[in-house]
C-alpha cells in the first residue's frame, strides 16, 4: 500500500525572482524618498563638495605625474559616491568615514614610509636629477668679469617677483627665478629704460628695501640652457650676468668644473662623483634597495649607537612596565583593605599624576633635575651638583623615575578594578584550606589578576617602546654619543633616534630614518604577537 504522494514545492521562475528584486529596489527607493527631500539635499551638497575637492586633487596630482595616487583618489571618490547614493548598504555608510581616515592617516603613511626606506631621500637628495643639475649650476655661479650692466625693474604679479630687463640693444625682456627671459613687446619705457608692464606692479624704493633679501637671492635664467647663466641684482636697479663654474653636458651626462677641469659623472647613487670619489653636494632621489638597512647594521659609526639604543629601548620598556605595575598593584592592594579609612580620598590623590599632561610633567621634572638650580639638587640634596641629565647612567635613572611617576596611576586604576572583580568566595576557600595572605595572593589573586591585565601590560610595553614625549621633553636623548655619525644620544630610544635622524640637524636622512621605523614596527609587532599568544595560557584559569 502506497502512501500519499507529496508534491515538490514549485520552483520560482526566473521572472519571479527578477520581479522580487525590482520590488525590493523600489521599496528601498521609496524608503529613501520617505526620509525627506531635505536629507537628500544635504547628502547631494556634501557629496558635491567632496567631489569638487577630489577633482581638484586629481588635477593637481596629474600635473605632478602621480599616476598611482591619482588612480587611488579616483577609485576612492567613486566608491564613496556609490556607497552614499545607492539605497541600502547601511553598514558601508557608517564604515566609510572611518575607513577613509584609516587609509589616509595610517595605511598611506605606512606605505609611504616603506617606499622612502628604499630610497636615498634626505638632505641633498630631495628632488629629480634635472633639479639637482640646475641647483648645482646656480650654487656655483660667479659674476662674469666683463658682463654688461642690465637696467632692471622689479615687478610683482600674484605674489611672484619678476625682472623686467632692458637689453643692450634697447629691447625689453621679462623673466623670473623659474621662467627664463623672453622678449616683451608691451613694456613701457621711461628714459630709455623698461619700467612697467600692463598687468604687473612695479615695486617702488620702499618695496625694494622690504624685499631686498628675496630680490638679491633671485637668479633669472638667460635661456632654457642652464649653461648660459643667470641674471642677478643686488640693488634691484642694475643686474649682471652670472655663469656657473660647472658646465653641464646633457649628451654625455657629465658635470665639468671649468676652473679645475675635474669631470663629475653619475655614480648611480644619486650624486655626481669624480674619478677619485669626490661628490658634489647636491644630488637627487633614487632607488637604493636595502642599502639603508645594510648601513644600519654594517657601518660602525651607525651600528654601535643603534645597538646601544636598541638595548636601552628594551630595558626602558621592560623596567617601565615592571616598576609601574608593581607600584600600582601594591597601592591597589593597600587601598583595597577593608580596614583602611577614607580610601576614596587616597585614591583620588594617587591618580593626580595621571590627570596632568605627561609632556608638561616631563618639563617640570626637567627643571627639578637641573644640575645648578634644580629643586632636587638645591633643596633635597642640600646644594649638590649632580648631573642628572648630563651623565649617561643618571639620565637613564631619571627617565625611569619620571616614567614611574607618570605611569603608576594607570596601573593603580586597572589593578584596583581587577582585584575588586575577583570573587570573595575564592579567597575565602583559600583561607579555609589554611593558606596565608601571601599564598592567597601568589596562587589565587595574582594569576586571576593577570587574566584581566595581561593585554594591558602588553599595550603598556608597546606604548613605552615608543614613548617619544618623555625622552624628548626630559633629556632630549642626550648626552650625545661622541663616536656616532648620526645625531643620537645615550638616553635615546628607537623612536626618538628616528626623529632626530630625520628632522634634527643639518644632515637629515629620511631614508635611513624610515628604515629604522620599519625595524621598530617589526619588533613591536613580533613582541606583541608572541605576548598575546602567551596570554592564552592564562585563559585556562577562568
Amino acid at each position: 500500500m502506497t502512501g500519499p504522494t507529496i508534491a515538490a514545492p514549485p520552483t520560482r521562475a526566473p521572472e519571479d525572482r527578477a520581479a522580487a528584486r525590482r520590488r525590493r529596489r523600489a521599496e528601498a527607493w521609496a524608503e529613501a524618498a520617505g526620509a525627506g527631500w531635505k536629507v537628500w539635499l544635504v547628502k547631494i551638497v556634501c557629496l558635491g563638495v567632496i567631489d569638487a575637492m577630489a577633482v581638484y586633487a586629481i588635477l593637481v596630482l596629474l600635473t605632478k605625474d602621480s599616476v598611482v595616487i591619482t588612480a587611488v583618489v579616483a577609485l576612492g571618490i567613486l566608491a564613496i559616491n556609490v556607497v552614499y547614493l545607492k539605497p541600502g548598504l547601511l553598514p558601508a555608510k557608517y564604515l566609510t568615514p572611518g575607513l577613509v581616515f584609516l587609509f589616509v592617516f595610517q595605511i598611506f603613511v605606512v606605505l609611504y614610509c616603506i617606499y622612502i626606506a628604499f630610497t636615498n631621500y634626505g638632505s641633498g637628495h630631495v628632488s629629480t636629477k634635472d633639479d639637482a643639475v640646475n641647483a648645482l649650476l646656480i650654487q656655483n655661479q660667479q659674476r662674469v668679469e666683463d658682463s654688461a650692466a642690465y637696467p632692471v625693474s622689479v615687478l610683482e604679479k600674484d605674489g611672484a617677483l619678476f625682472f623686467l630687463v632692458t637689453t643692450p640693444d634697447g629691447t625689453a625682456e621679462i623673466g623670473s627665478a623659474d621662467r627664463p627671459l623672453e622678449a616683451e613687446s608691451d613694456a613701457e619705457f621711461t628714459g630709455g629704460r623698461a619700467a612697467a608692464l600692463p598687468g604687473y606692479t612695479t615695486l617702488n624704493f620702499a618695496q625694494l628695501v622690504a624685499n631686498q633679501a628675496t630680490i638679491s637671492s633671485m637668479a633669472v635664467p638667460f635661456s632654457t640652457d642652464p649653461n648660459d647663466g643667470t641674471l642677478q641684482t643686488r640693488d634691484g636697479s642694475t643686474a649682471y650676468q652670472y655663469v656657473s663654474t660647472l658646465v653641464w653636458d646633457a649628451a654625455a651626462g657629465t658635470m665639468t668644473n671649468t676652473q679645475t677641469g675635474v669631470v663629475y659623472t653619475d655614480n648611480g647613487n644619486g650624486s655626481f662623483a669624480s674619478a677619485d670619489g669626490q661628490t658634489l653636494a647636491t644630488g637627487w632621489q633614487v632607488w637604493v634597495g636595502v642599502d639603508n638597512f645594510v648601513r644600519a647594521f654594517s657601518t660602525e659609526s651607525i651600528r654601535g649607537p643603534f645597538l646601544a639604543v636598541l638595548i636601552w629601548t628594551f630595558v626602558f620598556a621592560i623596567l617601565s612596565v615592571a616598576t609601574t605595575f608593581a607600584l600600582g598593584l601594591f597601592l591597589a592592594i593597600v587601598f583595597n583593605d577593608p580596614r583602611m579609612k577614607s580610601k576614596k580620598y587616597y585614591r583620588v590623590i594617587m591618580i593626580l599624576p595621571y590627570a596632568f599632561p605627561a609632556f608638561l610633567s616631563a618639563l617640570v621634572w626637567q627643571g627639578m633635575f637641573n644640575q645648578d638650580f634644580g629643586f632636587i639638587n638645591q633643596s633635597i640634596l642640600g646644594g649638590a651638583s649632580i648631573p642628572w641629565l648630563q651623565d649617561p647612567l643618571l639620565a637613564k635613572v631619571s627617565i625611569l623615575v619620571v616614567n614611574l611617576w607618570l605611569g603608576f596611576p594607570y596601573m593603580f586604576l586597572v589593578t584596583t578594578g581587577a582585584i575588586q572583580a575577583i570573587p570573595d568566595d575564592i579567597q575565602e576557600a583559600g583561607r579555609v584550606d589554611g593558606a596565608g595572605a601571601w599564598q592567597i595572593f601568589r596562587h589565587i589573586k595574582f594569576p586571576l589578576l593577570l587574566v584581566s591585565v595581561a593585554p594591558l601590560l602588553i599595550s603598556s610595553f608597546a606604548f613605552n617602546f615608543n614613548n617619544f614625549n618623555l625622552i624628548y621633553m626630559l633629556t632630549g636623548g642626550g648626552p650625545r654619543f661622541a663616536d656616532a655619525s648620526i645625531n643620537v644620544g645615550a638616553s635615546d630610544i628607537l623612536i626618538s633616534m628616528v626623529y632626530k635622524v630625520a628632522f634634527v640637524g643639518a644632515e637629515r636622512d629620511y631614508g635611513l630614518a624610515s628604515a629604522f621605523s620599519i625595524i621598530i614596527f617589526v619588533l613591536v609587532a613580533v613582541i606583541s604577537y608572541l605576548s598575546f599568544r602567551q596570554t592564552k595560557v592564562l585563559e585556562e584559569l577562568n
